[in-house]
């Protein structure tokens, strides 16, 4: 089968999504695939590049914006080429994470309070929050833009930068615990990982993607924490109606699993946290994909009928 590797983007997170199309391209098992890298650098690029490369099917390993929000699925969905992962309603619901966060309160998700606000915030707000609160942009991902406030001193410069990476921004108080994050593959939920930053107090992008920059591995909890991490896990991926794959991203606070955001096409890099979970259940990297692969398959010819 001919399949695109399609990374780059137009994002912030332009030079995760690169690392994560090229482990795919190193790990794609070439008796079963023939492999085309498609390297987007404009929204123009997409379609023109996948008419021309004449591929079946597109490994999606874009992140962020156009590319995670629906946009790139909707266009694939046009040309009549399957993708991986999830279709276009659950990526453009998990990349809006204040549309997210309100339809897993509804469903009695646990997620951690604050405000959102589009234009013009309120610092006496935030002040009634408690300091220190987590800064964020409502889209995006990899933990760019996102940052610790201490005080009312350091607000104004995070909420700038926050607003400059895109529509409306989420102050949220800082809940101390254990962060966690919960991947799961066809519905099932794989080994649970631990985090603990090398180099700050939470997982930020320095955490994330550089060597030694985080501890990362399986973590041993008690049965009923444990449970309850992953019901909030499996109940977050049914309710924003994610397909394939995902991986749910929580903090443990006195024993209440809190979900901070639901990532429908999370980082496959070298260091990354999707890859590091499958192997803790005993899947190599190509076994991954190869599993991606075959459900994303199955769930397009699902959705589509014969036409896929």
């Amino acid at each position: 089968m001919k399949i695109g590797v399609i990374m780059g983007g137009i994002s912030s997170e332009r030079e995760v999504s690169l690392k994560t199309g090229q482990e795919m391209i190193n790990h794609l098992d070439r008796s079963r695939y023939e492999v085309v890298p498609i390297i987007v650098k404009q929204r123009e690029d997409l379609i023109e590049q996948v008419q021309r490369a004449g591929i079946e099917f597109a490994l999606l390993a874009l992140h962020g914006q156009y590319g995670e929000d629906g946009t790139v699925q909707g266009a694939l969905e046009t040309l009549g080429i399957p993708y991986t992962g999830s279709g276009i309603l659950a990526s453009s619901l998990c990349m809006n994470k204040q549309l997210s966060k309100m339809l897993l309160k509804a469903a009695g998700v646990h997620t951690p309070a604050g405000f959102y606000w589009q234009d013009v915030y309120d610092p006496q707000a935030v002040e009634q929050l408690g300091y220190p609160v987590i800064v964020k942009p409502n889209l995006g991902g990899s933990s760019i833009g996102i940052q610790l406030v201490h005080n009312e001193k350091e607000l104004l410069s995070a909420v700038q930068e926050a607003r400059r990476l895109g529509q409306g921004i989420l102050i949220e108080p800082y809940l101390k615990g254990t962060e966690l994050t919960c991947a799961i593959l066809d519905g099932e939920a794989l080994p649970i990982i631990g985090i603990r930053s090398a180099h700050s107090e939470w997982f930020d992008y320095r955490a994330k993607y550089e060597d030694g920059g985080a501890e990362e591995k399986v973590i041993q909890l008690p049965p009923v924490t444990q449970q309850r991490v992953r019901e909030a896990a499996l109940a977050s991926y049914r309710v924003l109606q994610c397909k394939v794959y995902a991986r749910v991203d929580v903090i443990l606070c006195q024993d209440m699993p809190y979900v901070l955001e639901v990532n429908t096409l999370p980082g496959m890099t070298a260091n990354s946290l999707f890859p590091k979970s499958a192997a803790a259940a005993g899947m190599t990297y190509t076994h991954l994909l190869d599993r991606i692969i075959a459900s994303s398959l199955h769930e397009r010819k699902q959705e589509w009928g014969n036409h896929c």
